[in-house]
């Protein structure tokens, strides 16, 4: 029970610390947190894509509750590419409200700026379900809606993710 309210009191400095600022970096973000499991590489054909980790207040992985999933990309992306790519993968995954879907494809296009080789984007999952992007200096943008917060993090997280190897790899579980 001790472990337990360390861990939710660290939770709740962490995310009133990110609600208060407005430059923060990748391990601002993730003070008080503990990686899950190790850091996965995203490849597609012969090009590495991303390098992704995942990291709690527990270093166990709830989807109800906190935490931030951080991608370090490893070449250049358009932030439309990579809001177009993200529905494809939750469609992929049995999302098929299309109206909704086209709202949520906007939000990500606002949000997600153009990368390049080495530039960080995290997704936190907040204590009251919505998504919180962040680059390595401010709030890059929020999407309130708790359904996209389940469907996107699913892309990587999720049972049916198309890349089963990387989700066990990010949860720290055995091939």
């Amino acid at each position: 029970m001790n472990r337990f309210r360390h861990s939710l009191m660290t939770a709740l400095m962490f995310f009133s610390c990110l609600a208060s600022s407005t430059g923060v970096n990748p391990d601002a973000i993730k003070t008080g947190m503990s990686q899950v499991g190790e850091t996965a590489r995203m490849t597609y054909l012969f090009w590495d894509v991303y390098d992704i980790s995942l990291y709690t207040p527990t270093g166990e992985y709830n989807p109800a509750a906190p935490f931030v999933l951080q991608l370090t990309y490893l070449r250049e992306l358009s932030g439309e590419d990579i809001a177009e790519r993200s529905l494809e993968e939750m469609q992929k995954q049995g999302f098929d409200d299309v109206q909704t879907g086209q709202k949520w494809l906007e939000e990500m296009k606002r949000i997600f700026p153009d990368v390049e080789e080495n530039y960080s984007l995290l997704g936190v999952r907040t204590p009251a379900g919505t998504t919180k992007f962040y680059n390595d200096e401010t709030l890059l943008g929020e999407v309130k809606d708790p359904r996209f917060t389940k469907w996107f993090f699913d892309i990587w997280l999720s049972a049916q993710t198309s890349e089963p190897k990387m989700r066990r790899k990010l949860l720290g579980e055995q091939s």
